[in-house]
């Protein structure tokens, strides 16, 4: 690709005689875009993925209290100003080719910290058929298919009310809306473009482990 996918300049590369014969035209944002997605580094929460100096966070306390679903969630980015236009550009206004821009991390980052366990199914969060009428493709599947790994589409979805526009209460005691359509015995990932509170993969990961799955964990984009 010629042009950087998000700010639409043209992709410079610097070719030298060390470099020439092995550079690869897979470049799909401009130093300046990429710089811009910060990747979350250093000490995280060993559940959730957020910033914290210790082994659990304080939500991930209270969730093994309540009872925990999930084994672990690893997200890439940081939900900053920039990932969170780009990924609501991709599902929101119909830019599917910025998946694209995601596609090297996640395939990093799944054979970094995932791969190792061949016998696990990817499971993408659904969308609910309203949902997915009105947007023309499910984001996550989107992503898991980027994994070049089998994709399990065990998942359904009944409600339509929108997580993004939700208060973190009303996340938190709304109905589960998600229903098993193939119950699996083996492990799962799930796949998502967002964690914010963790109640959309535990919601997920609770039907999963209700109808027979052992363990539950996720990737996701950004945790915001």
């Amino acid at each position: 690709m010629n042009f950087c996918l998000y700010c639409h300049v043209q992709l410079e590369r610097s070719l030298t005689w060390t470099n020439w014969l092995t550079v690869e035209d897979n470049d799909v944002l401009c130093s300046s875009c990429a710089d811009k997605l910060e990747r979350i580094s250093g000490e995280r929460c060993e559940v959730c993925s957020r910033a914290w100096s210790s082994a659990l966070c304080l939500d991930c306390q209270q969730w093994r209290q309540l009872g925990e679903n999930i084994e672990r969630n690893y997200s890439i980015f940081y939900y900053n100003d920039t990932i969170r236009e780009m990924i609501s550009q991709w599902k929101f206004r119909g830019d599917y080719v910025l998946r694209e821009i995601f596609r090297n991390d996640l395939k990093d980052t799944f054979e970094k910290e995932f791969a190792g366990n061949s016998s696990m199914a990817i499971v993408p969060i659904p969308l609910s058929e309203s949902r997915m009428h009105e947007r023309g493709f499910n984001q996550s599947l989107a992503l898991a298919e980027m994994l070049d790994a089998p994709v399990k589409q065990v998942l359904g979805r009944k409600s339509d009310e929108k997580q993004a526009k939700k208060n973190r209460e009303a996340r938190l005691r709304r109905n589960n809306p998600f229903f098993i359509t193939e119950p699996l015995k083996q492990a799962v990932l799930i796949i998502d473009d967002i964690y914010t509170t963790g109640t959309t993969v535990r919601q997920a990961a609770q039907q999963l482990k209700l109808h027979g799955c052992p363990a539950v964990y996720a990737l996701t984009l950004a945790r915001s």
